[in-house]
């Protein structure tokens, strides 16, 4: 398939600004840039559902350059339902610095700031130079904006627009820039910039969107859904990674492959076949996972967090490392303790029984386990000595309830 084609089956085109689109894709040689503002201190799996999109063009033969918006990350992309809190200069430089770190590690491209050309524009020259291009009824009709006049929109919010087609008309002339690359809640400001840089240059520059990675309920992936999943491994371990690809929706599974992996097209359609008849052995998931987990962080984080799983699902865990249990346990009910304590008063502290004659009932049964061994004996005392470097230990009821207690 030609790189057109190859996007359009992947799903990752939802608007193009024109028809040309198609043919100047699959000729290749165009610069383009596809950005974010830094709002975090590190990039989560929504960015690089999105910035994947960099690498894919590349390899068809164009140019990327990835934008991170110090400039714009200091006023906020206006959200749907309320005003962005803003944040510091010294955060959004730190933010910065660090998304510029993943991003360059991670694709290797050019990264640059649009902090840099915008910083001494003074208030004259902006009005001058670019509010006059911009209409506000031609504001006002842009999806975001609607969405938020009932609610309210500020002045600062409401001229987010006109930046972002100001880094589209500084690229376009100074980078050789022709087009712009984003997520499909980007298209206003997409066609803003175009429209800046039509009025005045007279040239055409282009712009496609892609469709958001979604859930099956529809919410996006992203930090302020409630759990976002970072690709700095200090907020998101790879094993924690891998359970949250290897649990992916069942319906979901072949979008995620054909938006977060370069898997050709007869390599996802025979996951997807397997996936349809026999569904319990998670081939798709696996294979997502797999991909994902090593073009982030390597093929040694992959196995590390293959091994740490087996390891859980076997039961046998006394060979983890503390940084892997404070990994794999991340969000399990836990409690701090001071003192050596004995199992039944343990099991009823942590939540894992309700009193201490369940406790014994779950003892005497065989069904509870301390780092990864079996306790049967009701005066068997849990040590801050036998814990995870001497910190964590862990219990498990059953196959599947785990606890931690933190020693202190």
């Amino acid at each position: 398939m030609k790189i057109y084609d190859e996007l359009v089956w992947r799903g990752l085109i939802k608007d193009v600004s024109s028809p040309d689109i198609e043919e100047k894709l699959n000729n290749g040689g165009m610069t383009f840039y596809i950005g974010t503002d830094p709002t975090g201190d590190s990039l989560h799996i929504g960015h690089f559902s999105s910035f994947l999109i960099s690498k894919r063009l590349k390899d068809a033969g164009h140019n990327p350059i990835l934008l991170v918006g110090g400039a714009t990350g200091l006023i906020g992309d206006p959200k749907p339902d309320t005003e962005r809190p803003m944040i510091t200069k010294e955060e959004v430089q730190h933010n910065f610095e660090c998304l510029k770190k993943q991003a360059q590690d991670l694709f290797g491209f050019e990264v640059v700031n649009n902090y840099d050309w915008s910083k001494d524009l003074n208030f004259i020259d902006f009005l001058r130079d670019y509010g006059k291009y911009f209409n506000v009824n031609y504001m006002l009709n842009k999806d975001i904006v609607k969405r938020r006049l009932d609610l309210g929109i500020t002045y600062t919010e409401f001229s987010y627009m006109i930046m972002q087609a100001m880094d589209f008309y500084w690229l376009y002339e100074n980078k050789g820039c022709q087009m712009q690359v984003a997520g499909q809640d980007q298209w206003g400001n997409i066609t803003a910039g175009i429209e800046l840089i039509r009025k005045k240059t007279g040239n055409e520059a282009y712009g496609f969107t892609m469709p958001l990675l979604t859930k099956s309920d529809g919410t996006k992936f992203g930090k302020t859904n409630g759990h976002a999943i970072w690709l700095d491994r200090k907020k998101t371990s790879p094993y924690e990674m891998y359970q949250f690809f290897i649990n992916s929706e069942d319906d979901k599974v072949i979008d995620y492959l054909k938006f977060l992996t370069f898997l050709s097209k007869e390599e996802i359609e025979d996951l997807e076949e397997k996936n349809k008849t026999q569904p319990h052995l998670r081939e798709a998931h696996k294979a997502l996972a797999k991909e994902v987990i090593t073009f982030i962080h390597g093929e040694e984080a992959y196995q590390e967090a293959l091994d740490i799983s087996q390891m859980l699902f076997s039961g046998k865990i006394h060979d983890l490392t503390l940084e892997q249990v404070q990994s794999c346990f991340h969000g399990v009910p836990s409690i701090d303790m001071e003192e050596d304590t004995q199992i039944l008063n343990a099991l009823v502290k942590v939540g894992a029984a309700s009193s201490n004659r369940e406790a014994r009932q779950f003892v005497t049964g065989g069904s509870v386990l301390v780092n990864g061994e079996k306790i049967t004996d009701v005066s068997f005392v849990i040590q801050k000595e036998n814990a995870f470097g001497k910190q964590a230990t862990v219990i498990r009821r059953g196959k599947k309830n785990y606890y931690v207690i933190n020693h202190k």
